[in-house]
């Protein structure tokens, strides 16, 4: 964590090991730095320290390995990296780029898909997936790629009231905006198929990160990703029936990389498909100016659109800036996220607890 009152006339003398002691959420590398900032930290100390009062509730998660991804992360007790290492999860398949080991934008010039989970037989997804229900996850897959589905499981749940296809159609457009880790893990979107079991799924992916000789390109998820056992059930269920990632011209679940901002190329994704559904993982709102033309769009297109963030604080200044900006309400307050990812993010700015899609709200 850095000192909040970083370049504020004079340079930090060290760590922020100082913290607010209202609030215990913002640190400081001196009694002189914290002085200088005490009026910008006025506004938001009350409210940060409401926040701070949910830290049990965000680290709680029903896993044995709890304390160690959560607490221990955070206090920099242990890393990610050593954390994955542990499990044998380190710089592999869906987990490769669940640490600071592998640079991402590299990655996205080469993009490569993974088939794999690279987990052992007695982790492998096969074991669940007969049985498509939301209590059958491992904790070894939502550790990793199985956020994305997870977050579009849960956000068609909460918006179900507002998608008029739910229950008429066997089809679901979803407006996927902003991707990124995602892109290298696209097999996974595959579980949506024991999510939506008979629905067939259309997800636009659209984002600067796509790689430009990726763009306009469509990929059909036939079956789900697979063990790194080549005995396994799994591969024999494969030949079957289900047909591995970019070869199923049937899938139930088809991808389309877009490479650009969605208020940019908006009109000529809608041509071919208006979506039901938008769903914005980790935004940033508040953090880039860019997000205003396509939240004013969205609200224009009256369509339910679903953003996450980090943190309840970050949801808090999207919102504001939406509301402030361009006077737009909410159909969906700030919630926690059911399905947030259980291991802490690293280096955050604040001392709040910070995961990968922790908090949802919605326009």
């Amino acid at each position: 964590m850095e000192c909040a009152g970083k370049g504020r006339g004079t340079r930090c003398v060290g760590p922020a090991k100082r913290r607010c002691a209202r609030c215990g959420a913002v640190g400081y590398c001196s009694v002189t730095h914290q002085i200088s900032h005490r009026s910008a930290h006025k506004e938001e100390c009350a409210r940060l320290e409401q926040q701070m009062k949910h830290a049990d509730a965000l680290n709680a998660f029903p896993f044995t390995y709890c304390q160690e991804a959560t607490i221990e992360i955070c206090e920099k007790l242990v890393s990610r990296c050593s954390f994955l290492s542990k499990r044998g999860i380190h710089q592999v398949g869906m987990w490769m780029y669940e640490c600071k080991c592998q640079s991402l934008s590299n990655s996205f010039k080469d993009l490569s898909f993974h088939n794999s989970w690279d987990l052992l037989r007695m982790l492998c997804p096969c074991r669940e997936l007969c049985r498509p229900s939301v209590s059958n996850i491992r904790p070894s897959k939502w550790l990793g790629g199985l956020l994305q589905p997870m977050l579009i499981y849960h956000a068609i749940q909460i918006t179900s009231a507002r998608i008029s296809t739910i229950g008429t159609s066997k089809e679901l457009r979803v407006h996927y905006v902003g991707p990124e880790k995602e892109l290298l893990q696209l097999p996974a979107f595959g579980e949506l198929q024991a999510l939506f079991p008979g629905m067939r799924m259309h997800i636009e992916l659209v984002g600067p990160a796509v790689p430009e000789h990726r763009d306009g390109e469509t990929i059909k998820v036939g079956g789900y990703a697979q063990c790194s056992d080549t005995d396994c059930d799994c591969k024999s269920t494969s030949s079957q029936g289900s047909k591995s990632l970019d070869t199923a011209y049937d899938s139930a679940v088809i991808l389309q990389l877009r490479r650009g901002c969605y208020h940019d190329i908006y009109r000529n994704i809608s041509e071919e498909s208006f979506p039901h559904l938008i769903v914005a993982p980790n935004a940033g709102i508040a953090a880039y100016s860019s997000w205003l033309p396509t939240i004013e769009l969205i609200h224009e297109m009256n369509v339910p659109a679903v953003f996450s963030d980090y943190c309840e604080e970050a949801c808090h200044l999207a919102t504001r800036c939406i509301n402030t900006v361009a006077g737009i309400s909410f159909s969906l307050p700030i919630q926690l996220n059911p399905f947030r990812q259980p291991m802490a993010v690293e280096d955050n700015a604040l001392l709040l607890p910070c995961y990968s899609n922790c908090f949802l709200f919605g326009i």
